[in-house]
């Protein structure tokens, strides 16, 4: 028998051992009622055929207290399967037992004639799969229209599973605005900033001073970003950086920029090929309501697709949904959403024309294709296997277990 239960087995098999479980009642009364659950009764053979069945899957500790537990639990779940009128049919348990034989590289009928050797029923291996396949099926009933995942949270998992940061930053911006026909004062403002900002606490002066970003007010340090969030023109900048330098001036739409670098944290993962975001572009009315309809977004919305309920029925140039590669996104939006996670909202400098953005979602682009579909079934079973966890403690908490 291969890996999945050969050792134990193979040494039954070899040596004809008997194995025996500590506590267990005399032959002559192995059919006696050993425990009573709810209505259901557990013999004093089920619990040492399980035991057995157990130890030669290599079950390790206390495996007659957990083929107790276990069995415990079988009647449990038969119960509830029960009340709803949940059954497995033989083909369904057959093929359970196929898919179950398969990890050994056997089948069915090959692997209960090796656990027929080692003295394990036929019948209690078919009790073991039909219990977890009528299991299988009730939670699905009871609890599958709850497991499915939203697509933000499918989006999420994808980020989380291919995120790949190979180079985060440490930053403190200053964004100096620069209304048409002011370009070049700005930019003499910037260069002069650049040159005298040296230190973090001298730059930060200068942000609470100059800057119109909304981190002025923080000096503006900003969080650690990994360094693929931010637009694909401003990593080589901060590429040559040391710690406590501060970049050259960058033109953004209608401000120049300047950064400087407090950390570097470099791992030896790979980075993504890109990155792409998926952003939502809101547009308000530039007046004195502006800041407290900001406030109402962030306050009733949590994601991307609450912004069509609270502003229903909106122009297109009013709410519009975009998804693009970071490369191709005008910077000063990128700059914004670098700093967002799924969800959160920024007017920034945008505000200043009465544009705000959420950020609903950042995924790498990768050479290998996505399978959303795949993604969404992983989030699906582990959902599913944490209420049924619950289910399963309130069904335990319930029961009345008794020794006859």
């Amino acid at each position: 028998m291969k890996t999945l239960v050969s050792p134990c087995l193979a040494l039954v098999v070899a040596t004809g051992l008997s194995l025996s479980v500590p506590g267990a009642a005399p032959a002559q009364s192995l059919f006696a009622p050993y425990l009573v659950v709810n209505d259901k009764v557990i013999t004093q053979y089920e619990l040492a055929q399980r035991t057995r069945f157990l130890t030669l899957l290599g079950a390790p500790g206390d495996v007659a207290e957990q083929a107790r537990k276990a069995l415990i639990d079988d009647k449990l779940r038969l119960d509830a399967a029960e009340l709803v009128g949940i059954k497995a049919t033989d083909k369904q348990i057959r093929d359970g037992m196929d898919e179950f034989a398969s990890r050994a590289d056997m089948t069915g009928e090959q692997f209960v004639a090796e656990l027929g050797k080692a003295g394990v029923d036929a019948e209690t291996f078919r009790d073991f799969v039909e219990a977890g396949l009528i299991w299988r099926e009730l939670v699905r009933a009871k609890f599958g229209d709850q497991a499915r995942p939203t697509e933000v949270a499918v989006d999420r998992a994808i980020t989380n599973q291919t995120r790949r940061a190979a180079v985060k930053v440490l930053l403190s911006e200053l964004i100096i605005p620069a209304p048409p026909g002011q370009e070049a004062e700005a930019m003499a403002l910037a260069e002069r900033l650049q040159r005298e900002a040296r230190g973090e606490t001298a730059f930060a002066q200068a942000a609470r001073t100059y800057s119109a970003a909304p981190s002025a007010e923080r000096g503006g340090r900003i969080e650690w970003l990994p360094l693929q969030n931010l637009p694909p023109t401003l990593g080589p900048i901060l590429l040559t950086l040391q710690p406590g330098e501060v970049s050259d001036p960058l033109k953004i739409p209608n401000a120049v920029a300047i950064f400087q670098l407090r950390a570097l944290d470099e791992t030896t993962e790979p980075a993504p090929d890109g990155v792409e975001v998926d952003y939502a572009e809101l547009r308000l009315p530039n007046d004195d309501d502006f800041a407290a309809q900001v406030a109402r977004v962030r306050s009733e919305t949590d994601n991307c697709d609450d912004l069509y309920t609270l502003f229903k029925g909106s122009a297109p140039d009013q709410l519009r949904r975009v998804t693009a590669p970071m490369a191709s996104v005008a910077q000063d939006v990128a700059l914004d959403l670098a700093k967002l996670d799924a969800g959160e909202v920024s007017a920034g400098l945008q505000g200043a024309s009465g544009r705000v953005l959420m950020l609903c979602a950042r995924r790498p682009i990768s050479a290998e294709p996505i399978d959303r579909g795949r993604i969404a079934q992983v989030l699906v079973n582990q959902s599913l296997g944490a209420l049924a966890e619950s289910y399963l403690a309130d069904l335990r908490a319930n029961a009345i277990i008794r020794e006859p």
